[in-house]
């Protein structure tokens, strides 16, 4: 009989003793978080990646290219996506830490200027988009296309396309006061879509059949334009780690950089990096 007990004790601690393994197995996260434009390239790669490591869990989340270079400056997550480069102020940042951040190249995008598909106009000079964004022209008819006002939307701050564009476009001047300012891509995309007098501006891997993409000064936005930079709207895409990040991180990074991963990058309509 206190054989039998002790058998049955000694069979459940094993049991507990597997279940603690089982769980210590899928213990592994990553944390990433940041800009939009690259989410579909993350999520795409952390599922696949997961299905080959079982045992490491990655959250994916936006919030803005500001968000996630912050939050890896702060080291509150082990990769930040930006679809910009980290900005003097946030250097600042990084040295007033006494830390450093690594700073990976993962794709290229061509920020591609939409409109509602039913808008007649085919190209804009760069100049053109310019003076409607900053307010000088804000009637489509100004320009050879309908009588129709112009709705001008553009990302909000925490967007690292917010201010790619701003500097490649605006230069000095201001975007338009009444303009929309959307949080992400998609939320530009929708509201172009079923808004006729509408521009805006997203990353390649958002442009869907239900919206119109302008070539800019005579080019358009695709893989062969931003690969030799013909575009002007060209812009790399990246992750931020800080200067002692993870293994798990850093082996993640890597899958992305691989040519599985390059061709994930093409497959969610960017361009590959290498």
């Amino acid at each position: 009989m206190i054989l039998k007990k002790l058998l049955i004790l000694i069979l459940a601690g094993v049991a507990v003793l597997v279940l603690v393994l089982a769980c210590s197995q899928k213990s592994t996260t990553i944390n990433t978080a940041g800009s939009t434009t690259i989410l579909p390239i993350v999520q795409a790669a952390a599922e696949a990646y997961m299905d080959k490591n079982p045992e490491i869990n990655i959250s994916v989340r936006g919030g803005g290219s500001s968000i996630g270079i912050k939050s890896a400056i702060n080291q509150t997550i082990d990769i930040g996506n930006a679809s910009r480069r980290i900005t003097n102020k946030e250097a600042d940042l990084v040295e007033e830490k006494d830390s450093d951040l690594i700073e990976t190249a993962i794709a290229k995008d061509a920020i591609s200027i939409v409109v509602h598909k039913n808008n007649p106009l085919t190209n804009l000079s760069m100049q053109e988009l310019k003076s409607i964004y900053s307010g000088k022209i804000n009637n489509w008819k100004e320009i050879g296309g309908k009588d129709m006002e112009i709705i001008v939307i553009s990302r909000d701050v925490s967007s690292g396309s917010f201010l790619v564009f701003n500097e490649v476009v605006l230069d000095s001047s201001q975007v338009k006061e009444n303009s929309m300012r959307l949080a992400s891509n998609n939320a530009v995309a929708t509201t172009v879509s079923y808004t006729p007098g509408a521009i805006g501006y997203i990353g390649l891997g958002y442009v869907n059949d239900e919206l119109k993409t302008l070539s800019i000064d005579g080019v358009f936005p695709n893989n062969e334009t931003a690969q030799s930079n013909e575009y002007r709207l060209t812009r790399l895409l990246y992750m931020y780690t800080s200067s002692q990040p993870r293994k798990p991180a850093l082996e993640f990074i890597d899958y992305i950089l691989s040519e599985e991963g390059q061709k994930s990058v093409e497959e969610q309509g960017y361009v590959r990096i290498k």
